[in-house]
């Protein structure tokens, strides 16, 4: 039998643009979490980095990441969670496509994997593709999800992010 994905919650920026996206109040009645948004941010860059908080922190995270950005490849192990999303100068209109997927996030006896699939979209040489492996080294089950801004970035009006929760069947 398929994954049965169910939407949980989706969040729309507004005209004033919005400092974070943020999901609560997470139903463990699921196996797994698959979060997909799409972002541009009011950076002055290119690319800026969504910052990743699981229950409200972004303390015992780990990554490591592969990055090609349009003129060579590269990889980081750093923390906390972070990835690549469209900034303001970025080609205009256009917004990054993300996806996070988090097993057993529910459960309260191993510590959480986050698998990130990014891609920050320019009509450029500078674009940015990111492929990222991070733990939450926690045994507490996630109940709060927020997206953040590198640097105190706002989010830009029409960013999104959709939190789908996904049974096996």
């Amino acid at each position: 039998m398929p994954n049965t994905f169910t939407k949980i919650a989706s969040v729309t920026v507004g005209s004033g643009g919005s400092s974070s996206l943020d999901f609560t109040s997470i139903p463990q009645t699921y196996t797994d979490l698959c979060l997909k948004i799409s972002t541009r941010d009011n950076a002055a860059s290119v690319q800026n980095n969504i910052i990743f908080k699981i229950n409200g922190v972004t303390t015992s995270q780990s990554l490591r990441y592969l990055l090609g950005n349009g003129s060579g490849p590269s990889s980081v192990s750093d923390t906390p969670i972070y990835f690549a999303s469209n900034a303001n100068n970025s080609t205009s209109n256009t917004f990054s496509n993300i996806e996070v997927y988090i097993p057993n996030y529910a459960s309260t006896s191993v510590n959480k994997s986050v698998s990130v699939d990014s891609v920050s979209e320019n009509n450029a040489t500078a674009a940015y593709a990111q492929l990222t492996a991070g733990l939450y080294a926690s045994n507490t089950a996630i109940t709060s999800i927020s997206i953040t801004g590198n640097g105190g970035s706002s989010f830009l009006q029409y960013s999104t992010a959709t939190l789908y929760g996904i049974k096996n069947s």
